[in-house]
Formats: structure tokens, C-alpha cells, sequence
């Protein structure tokens, strides 16, 4: 994390662990507000992985799935995965006049740089570590467009559309969910001018709104454990089916048109004691069905979460949390069609 950000987050109150903003004091009422109010939030959990050069395009173009020939006024949600087609990884992917920019979970960020410059060769590509090129803010909620728009300028109308301003980049994510990409310098001047009227939140705030956005976020819990598509990222726009060739091209594609898409991502809420993370299996009647693949604590208690479950024993009865007789899910309506 750049250290001017770093301790402006600090002044403004924010606990930090592993370099980003866990809460700022209450962590029951940023939820609180997350569910009902207008929140401003510290992306600084997810890392970004930056490409430049002029077979940047080329390059990504054979190892994600989707077709990043994009404008620069559009992002996308993208994956990587393994020749059997499970993802090793998923993010948000965006681009300039210059290069592209892959955001990912911080903990994965390493791992995914390392993997993808041994691919390079001799195409002229340089893939770096671009995590604190900017400060990435994500701000939510009923009056984020209107707080955006009086303090930075006009917001993309459509979901994943990209407009640029001198003060920053803005994508918007949803309805009323918007990232933006400001420079170091202009992070603790923005911030403290959209505070003024959004509550500011830590991180698990943001996870629980993706959550509830049907968007599921590999960590390395859950790596090379789903196809694209159990975990609907075709649904979400983040899978092209006549792009070409990738890694794990030929699996993804072979699931797609012959039908056998068994697992889904669903989404869920789970009253527990114990606190449900990313891998925690789920059972049906007697075996093992299902796992959790992300998972924060809920405004109203227990916990919402998102999960890989055969639809088959979704459909035969209840899933249960950890053992055969554990507490059981409660399902709830994505917000996309499946």
C-alpha cells in the first residue's frame, strides 16, 4: 500500500490489517450502512496486475476467458484457468491508451503475476505489479451516483462502463455500486470530500455487496475448484464463446455446448456459530455436495454467502453447513438469471 495512503486511512480512522482497511470502529454499523445507506470503502484488499506493450493485447487474448479486444470505455469480469478449465483465478479487467489493467484479490496477486510473466517469451509484453500506481475507492448505495457526480463529473450509464475524468477514473459495477481509480496524490483529497455524506466502511462491507451481486471472487481456498461456469461467470459476462483459443479453452467450451453445467454458484444465508470460510464443504441427504466460496457476516446476523452446489441436490432438499446435520442454507434469489 502507498504509504501517503497508508496513513491517511490511519488519520481517518481506519483499522488496517494486511494493508488495507478491516473497519473504522464499528464494524456492525458499516454493515448497517452498506444495506440501507450510502458507503465509501478502501479497495486496497484487491491488487492489480498492470500489461503493457504491443502484444499486451495478443498475450491476454490466449490465456483469459474473455475477449479482451475491448474500448476503453468498457471493463469486464475475466478469469484464468488452469488446461482443465478451472479457474485459478477471477477479476476485473479494464484498459487505457497504454495497457490493461487485471484487479484481483491482494492475496492472489503475486502468485498470478509470477504464473502469467512465465508465459510471456518473447511476445512484448511487461506485466507488473501496478497495485499502488492508483488508489482505488468503491462507493455504494442509494445516493453514490449523485455524490459522484457533484464531486468528480459524469458517471458511465451502463453496468461496466468506464468514464474518465481529470480527477479519476470511474466504473461503474451496478445499479449504485461504482470503483474509482484516482492517482496516489488525489485518494485522501477525494476521500475526504465523499465522506463528508457516505459512511466510510472496511472491506468486508464491499465483499458482502459483491456477494449479493452474484459475483464470486476465487481466493487461494477455492483455486482450480470450479469450471467458468459453476461458478456463473458466463451468466456475469466474463466468459466469450467465440473468442478463440485460451487455457482451458477447450473444456469450458466443451461444458457449455453439450450441456453439462451440474454445479451453480447460489446464493444463500446461514444462521452459524461457526463462521463460514472460502472451501467449507456442504452436504445434502448424507455426502458431501457443495462449497462455500465466499462468505461475510450479514447486517441482520448470521452470515450471507455464495456457494458451488450440484443442482440436483439443491433441488432434492436441504444443504447443510460442514456436516450432514449441520445448520442449513437458506437460499436466495441471485440477481441475474442462471
Amino acid at each position: 500500500m502507498n504509504h501517503t495512503w497508508k496513513d491517511h486511512l490511519v488519520k481517518a480512522g481506519a483499522t488496517l490489517a494486511d494493508d488495507h482497511a478491516i473497519h473504522f470502529g464499528n464494524p456492525e454499523k458499516e454493515l448497517l450502512a452498506a444495506q440501507s445507506g450510502t458507503i465509501l470503502t478502501d479497495l486496497s484488499h484487491r491488487g492489480v496486475i498492470g500489461f503493457n506493450g504491443e502484444d499486451s493485447q495478443t498475450f491476454l487474448q490466449g490465456q483469459t476467458t474473455n475477449d479482451v479486444r475491448m474500448a476503453t470505455d468498457r471493463a469486464q469480469y475475466n478469469s484464468l484457468c488452469t488446461p482443465k478449465g478451472r479457474m485459478l483465478a477471477s477479476f476485473l479487467l479494464w484498459r487505457d491508451a497504454d495497457g490493461y489493467f487485471l484487479q484481483l484479490p491482494a492475496t492472489l496477486q503475486a502468485g498470478i503475476q509470477k504464473r502469467l510473466t512465465m508465459y510471456v517469451l518473447r511476445a512484448k509484453v511487461k506485466v507488473r505489479d501496478a497495485s499502488d500506481e492508483s488508489v482505488r475507492l468503491g462507493v455504494a448505495g442509494m445516493g453514490a451516483e449523485a455524490l459522484l457526480q457533484a464531486a468528480i463529473g459524469a458517471l458511465p450509464s451502463d453496468v461496466l462502463g468506464v468514464v474518465r475524468h481529470d480527477r479519476g477514473t470511474i466504473i461503474r459495477l451496478g445499479a449504485t455500486r461504482f470503483e474509482i481509480a484516482v492517482t496516489p496524490e488525489q485518494g485522501p483529497a477525494l476521500w475526504e470530500e465523499l465522506s463528508a455524506q457516505a459512511t466510510p466502511v472496511g472491506s468486508a462491507c464491499w465483499e458482502w455487496l459483491e456477494i449479493h451481486a452474484g459475483i464470486p471472487v476465487i481466493l487461494p481456498q477455492t483455486q482450480e475448484q470450479f469450471t467458468p461456469q459453476m461458478a456463473n461467470f458466463e451468466a456475469i459476462g466474463g466468459v466469450s464463446f467465440n473468442k478463440g483459443c485460451y487455457t482451458g479453452q477447450e473444456i469450458v467450451a466443451r461444458t457449455q455446448y453439450l450441456g453439462k453445467v451440474k454445479r451453480r454458484l447460489y446464493l444463500a444465508h446461514l444462521d452459524s456459530d461457526n463462521v463460514p470460510q472460502p472451501g467449507d464443504e456442504l452436504f445434502g441427504a448424507e455426502s458431501t455436495t457443495g462449497m462455500v466460496v465466499n462468505a461475510q457476516p450479514a447486517p441482520d446476523g448470521g452470515y450471507d454467502l455464495l456457494a458451488v452446489i450440484p443442482t440436483s441436490s439443491v433441488d432434492a432438499g436441504a444443504i447443510h453447513f460442514k456436516l450432514p446435520e449441520g445448520p442449513a442454507l437458506h437460499f436466495l434469489p441471485l440477481p441475474y438469471p442462471v
